[in-house]
């Protein structure tokens, strides 16, 4: 097939070039051979490209990586119409259908006095409503990353009233975990230790929704920060000729208290 061969804009020439790529006879070799599975890993990339784009105010780079994403909806699409499932316009219609019944303060009569939160409320209540019987935990993706997972699960008990009072409960829940890993760090198995860390990382996961911060945005951001920092004592190093492999420990702690003062904003210091 020839590029003018294609509709010449708009989601049809994206489908009509998506069909080509998986052609049997004609399409490109790697794209035939795909799988759900295969082009899975592919689409959780492009979704974590698109948050780092937005994190980092990119908005020359997000049109082309909301494309990306785009195109992973295309991809799954195609592969689900060749095997009968569905197909893209079935794709289309679904969602459309969902955000009009979820949104009867918009399509429907409902009322539009209530805030933000009521509303999410109201949008929660519909999901349940709609997975029936299914166990409150059900429908969480295990494919999220494991800090967003945790946050949904907790939420979701929270609903139903399995969460703890006032933000002293997890705090002192906090100080149980991480005393329980100081006190047997050395006693307990691989595996045992494993676990209690991911009990401490799940309280801090609720720490952080009791407190209304997004744990994964709050760790992101921590890991931009030491990204930054840490750049900052190789370029002071690489100014006398060496890198932090030539370095002491206690020279670098001190080019970090430097740059984490530069990040601050605060003067240099005269010592």
């Amino acid at each position: 097939m020839t590029d003018s061969a294609l509709p010449p804009s708009g989601i049809d020439r994206l489908l009509s070039i998506m069909a080509a790529l998986r052609d049997p006879a004609t399409g490109c070799p790697w794209d035939i051979q795909q799988t759900f599975a295969t082009i899975a890993p592919y689409t959780l990339e492009e979704a974590h490209e698109v948050a780092d784009a937005i994190d980092r105010a990119a908005w020359n780079e997000l049109q082309g990586e909301l494309g990306d994403l785009l195109f992973q909806t295309v991809y799954h699409a195609q592969m689900a119409a060749e095997a009968g499932h569905f197909t893209f316009a079935d794709v289309v219609t679904a969602i459309s259908d969902k955000m009009i019944d979820r949104h009867p303060h918009v399509f429907g009569n409902a009322s539009r006095d209530k805030t933000a939160d009521q509303q999410t409320k109201d949008w929660e209540a519909q999901k349940a409503a709609e997975r029936g019987n299914a166990r409150t935990l059900d429908g969480i993706a295990q494919s999220l990353p494991a800090l967003t997972r945790a946050l949904k699960l907790q939420n979701r008990a929270a609903r139903v009233g399995f969460d703890w009072p006032s933000t002293a409960e997890v705090l002192d829940k906090l100080v149980e975990e991480a005393g329980e890993v100081v006190e047997a760090r050395d006693t307990l198995t691989h595996t045992e230790l494993t676990e209690e860390i991911g009990d401490l990382f799940f309280v801090m996961a609720n720490l952080a929704r009791h407190l209304k911060v997004d744990p994964e945005a709050a760790l992101r951001a921590a890991n931009q920060k030491f990204t930054r920092r840490f750049a900052r004592i190789e370029d002071w190093l690489a100014e006398t000729g060496r890198n932090p492999a030539d370095s002491t420990l206690e020279e670098m702690d001190a080019l970090w208290d430097r740059a984490k003062a530069e990040d601050k904003g605060d003067p240099p210091s005269q010592a």
